[in-house]
């Protein structure tokens, strides 16, 4: 007997030492893996950051041994998350300034900055979040009541969409402009002949808000990231970075001190093509920078959204393009003939045909080149087509956050090609789907409740917003990881849990796939994996 067990414990040394050794093994799982069949896997096996293997449990368990077993217990597992259009930086650095989200009066706004003032004593009081369509008054503020509350301290916040400013007086003393400035590509607001103190777009640039500091640069992309990876994202699109930002999140990044993976788009000042263009694609395992943003129009809260006609909502206004059109095709023309892409903000009409045609004529026939429209939110009907080579990049939360007063802003015939989701999926075939935090909440679950549901948390509206261009929960996945990672250049490395990708993944707390509508929302990370590495656990 004794020989028996002997003999026993021999074979099963045998067959242990036999098996494939490997860092991590997670079993009894439910993964969407999101490849091509969008198969799904109860087990898979991790080993030097990579997916070695992906299959049933006793394929994984009998071929590897792990340093590590996660057991999954039935739980819910997808690709890391990626946000294709954020703003990852300015949400960490607006992690130390005033929060002005949610306010649901201008007084709560002055409330807030007074408290803020008081705890922190600055020289110059900046922060983001106001937004006058949530208020009873849905009006632009003015600045009276700022100048009384800091009469020698200046004070510029941006709207939620960071394309307006609200400044007191002593801001726009620092500037040096008056209401007879001259803007292009933006306006000073004047009321009863006086400055209001709101600033849209091109005339934020006159005032001088002070330089973060490195060390509060790198605090805000530690908050950024501490924050992400507790939503399940592992690579981020940060649309519009400058040169000393991208090198100190490369510094970090080889440094091992920050790891989320990030797709910069690079702000395209003349300064910065002429530098990356000569320079040439970077691309680390963590860094991607190879791509231009470039700012067509406003936005429409602040009614800076470039539009073919009027506004509904206030006559002989039509919103503005950032550059006069001629300069959008020199810019396009200098990309075209480099490596590089073009991702272009155009939410107005106007500026979507505009860019719509200045991309199809520097581009002609060329394939592949996965140039961008950045929110494609009010599009033409005869633009749609357009969209045949050019990738459309939206944010489903801007059709739930916009959807109670859109109508008002540009009326029922414009509303019809407005956040159109499904139909320009339909006619590119892919479609990568963002927050554009911090001008949403972060929360990628609300981009997919937001898509698939199109209603906000409340249930409303009772049968959905424009439900026509809903998407389906896979194609909502999809946009979220594989079809995310194609408009990055990157579908070969990430965006689906398949052999030889980098091992990001997520473990949710329910099937987002399955659960009922109404809850989607309610999805959490449970834990968030990024190289086979845990980064974040509830």
């Amino acid at each position: 007997m004794n020989k028996i067990l002997l003999y026993s414990t021999i074979i099963l040394s045998l067959l242990s030492c036999s098996k494939e050794k490997v860092d991590l093994i997670v079993i009894n799982a439910n993964t969407y893996t999101v490849n091509n069949n969008f198969d799904k896997a109860e087990a898979f096996a991790v080993k030097n950051g990579v997916f070695v293997a992906v299959g049933k449990n006793e394929e994984i368990t009998g071929k590897y041994n792990a340093t590590s077993t996660v057991d999954a217990n039935k739980q819910t597992i997808v690709p890391g998350l990626i946000d294709a259009h954020c703003h990852f930086y300015g949400m960490g650095m607006q992690q130390q300034k005033v929060s002005l989200e949610g306010t649901k009066s201008y007084d709560e706004v002055l409330e807030r900055l007074v408290a803020f003032q008081k705890e922190k004593n600055t020289t110059f009081i900046t922060g983001r979040g106001w937004d006058q369509n949530d208020w009873e008054v849905k009006e632009f503020p003015t600045k009276e009541k700022l100048d009384i509350l800091f009469p020698t301290i200046p004070v510029a916040v941006r709207r939620v969409d960071g394309h307006a400013y609200l400044v007191n007086q002593a801001a726009i003393d620092l500037a040096g402009i008056t209401k007879d400035t001259k803007v292009s590509g933006g306006e000073i607001i004047v009321k009863n002949g006086e400055m209001t103190g709101v600033l849209i777009d091109a005339a934020m640039g006159f005032i001088k808000v002070p330089n973060e500091t490195k060390k509060e640069a790198i605090q805000g992309l530690l908050d950024a990231e501490k924050t992400a990876f507790s939503y399940g994202l592992t690579t981020v699109d940060d649309a519009g970075l400058g040169q000393n930002t991208i090198e100190l999140i490369d510094s970090l990044q080889q440094a091992s001190a920050l790891k989320m993976r990030v797709y910069a788009m690079v702000s395209a000042t003349q300064k910065n093509l002429d530098y990356y263009i000569n320079k040439g694609i970077i691309k680390t395992d963590r860094l991607n920078v190879r791509s231009f943003k470039v700012y067509g129009d406003g936005a429409l809260g602040s009614r800076g959204a470039a539009m073919r006609t009027s506004y509904s909502d206030r006559e002989n206004h039509f919103g503005a393009f950032i550059y006069a059109p001629e300069r959008y095709q020199e810019i396009a023309k200098q990309i075209a003939a480099s490596e590089y892409q073009m991702n272009t903000h155009a939410i107005g009409d106007s500026a979507n045909t505009w860019m719509l045609k200045t991309y199809k004529e520097v581009l002609k026939d060329a394939k592949n080149r996965r140039w961008r429209i950045e929110h494609a939110q009010i599009i033409s009907e005869e633009d749609f087509d357009h969209f045949n080579n050019i990738l459309p990049s939206v944010q489903p939360t801007h059709a739930t956050s916009d959807m109670y007063w859109a109508a008002d802003r540009i009326g029922e015939k414009r509303m019809k090609g407005a956040y159109a989701f499904k139909d320009l999926l339909n006619k590119y075939g892919k479609i990568a789907l963002g927050t554009d935090f911090p001008v949403e909440k972060v929360n990628p679950f609300l981009t997919f409740y937001a898509a698939t549901i199109r209603k906000d948390v409340d249930n409303y509206p009772e049968g959905g917003f424009q439900m026509k261009n809903a998407l389906t929960r896979e194609e909502t996945l999809k946009g979220m990881t594989i079809w995310a990672a194609y408009s990055n250049f990157e579908e070969d490395e990430k965006g689906s849990i398949e052999v030889g990708k980098f091992a990001d993944f997520v473990i949710l707390n329910q099937d987002i796939m399955q659960v009922k509508g109404k809850e989607i929302h309610k999805t959490t990370a449970v834990s968030t994996y990024l190289n086979g590495e845990m980064v974040y656990s509830k």
